[in-house]
């Protein structure tokens, strides 16, 4: 594998945030943020739990959903997913990695957008692709340097998503394991999961 070089990033400031999640869930977070991310974006970590210095933190890439995450659309997954790193990585102790790139990479106005194509009946791919978009816009080059920034080589990563180990490893960031999130269905995204497991390569039980 050849391993991709990145400019460093430094921890920036680090402050203490007590959590409480929609699902009731409590705990203690503390917020990274970081200066020399390659992409500019105002990512944050949060350090949930106590990691045993001996084996490698559960760590989660968790890609900014505001629909999701915040209102608790049930278009998406996002919001349980984010519910469930949370309770796993205090746990375990590890790092939940909150990145900022909302719709895969398009953002927020042109996610909305591509929901109303998905409202004609094209899958959420197909919907980024007619909007003139990738079909997943993605990078965690900037997650990389997160971590190493925060000392962290080795995880255990948080997914049903293999190009988000491919691009830690292609980063310098070993993954020993891939360690399966349940998979969260509506009534409303039952076709949002099968497209993410037929088109976008998720390890998926999708019913």
């Amino acid at each position: 594998m050849t391993l991709t070089p990145l400019p460093v990033a430094t921890v920036r400031t680090q402050v203490d945030l007590p959590l409480r999640r929609s699902d009731g869930h409590r705990t203690l977070a503390r917020a990274t943020t970081f200066d020399g991310l390659v992409d500019g974006a105002e990512h944050l970590a949060l350090v949930l739990g106590r990691a045993d210095r001996a084996t490698p933190p559960l760590v989660r890439l968790h890609s900014e959903c505001l629909t999701g995450d915040l209102f608790g659309s049930q278009r998406c997954d996002c919001g349980p997913q984010l519910d469930e790193a949370v309770r796993r990585i205090t746990r375990a102790g590890g790092y939940l990695l909150y990145l900022r790139q909302e719709g895969r990479g398009i953002g927020l106005y042109a996610k909305l957008d591509a929901y109303t194509l998905q409202d004609t009946g094209l899958d959420t791919y197909d919907a980024n692709l007619a909007l003139g978009y990738a079909a997943d816009g993605r990078t965690y080059a900037a997650a990389a340097q997160m971590l190493h920034a925060l000392g962290v080589v080795e995880v255990d990563l948080l997914t049903n998503n293999p190009d988000k180990a491919a691009q830690l490893e292609a980063h310098g960031i070993r993954v020993r394991q891939r360690v399966p999130t349940a998979v969260h269905v509506s009534h409303a995204n039952v076709h949002y999961l099968a497209a993410k497991a037929r088109r976008g390569g998720h390890d998926l039980l999708y019913p």
